[in-house]
């Protein structure tokens, strides 16, 4: 399931391919002129999943029936999946139909969708790269340490009227142990 959510968010980034034109003929079977086969609405759900754009028309007339199909098939996904309108929420979007705030709830739910998606692909992104380095950020913040450690070792070191350099030089020269002139 996480994998139909990756592939569509991936195809989201994309340009959208050219319509998909399915036709819907008199006895309700639907016709995928791309693939030249028979689909279900199952189908149709997948290719939608995939990130396809799908255009129903009625053969005879012509008449778009995309956005009832696409009910149709939320109203499969509803009946016999993992329900996401609960009740109460029908209820609300129920109550926004005839009203002056019918446009804006559409709006709304749109702006709401994408910006979650987006959020989604983020996640999943950063996520992606936490599984691909899981020691990335242990590795940079050792590394700000260190240099974080470095920096406080020389400002003490500055104030003690020692520079770093001159320290190491001491550092380098050998021990006499108190053999000097012998």
């Amino acid at each position: 399931m996480a994998l139909r959510y990756i592939i569509f968010l991936q195809c989201e980034k994309l340009p959208m391919p050219q319509e998909r034109l399915i036709r819907k003929y008199s006895n309700r079977r639907l016709y995928d002129t791309s693939g030249s086969r028979h689909v279900t609405l199952d189908d149709l759900r997948q290719l939608v999943v995939a990130g396809e754009k799908i255009k129903v028309v009625d053969d005879k007339s012509g008449e778009d029936l995309t956005r009832s199909v696409l009910l149709q098939i939320i109203a499969e996904q509803e009946q016999f999946g993992l329900p996401v309108l609960g009740c109460d929420l029908l209820e609300m979007i129920i109550r926004f139909y005839g009203g002056p705030m019918q446009a804006l709830l559409s709006r709304y739910l749109e702006q709401a969708f994408t910006a979650m998606l987006r959020q989604q692909a983020s996640m999943q992104s950063e996520m992606a790269k936490a599984l691909q380095a899981p020691l990335a950020p242990l590795s940079e913040m050792a590394r700000k340490n260190m240099e974080l450690w470095e920096q406080m070792q020389a400002v003490t070191l500055n104030a003690f009227g020692t520079s770093s350099s001159a320290t190491n030089k001491t550092a380098d020269k050998p021990k006499d142990n108190g053999k000097e002139g012998k």
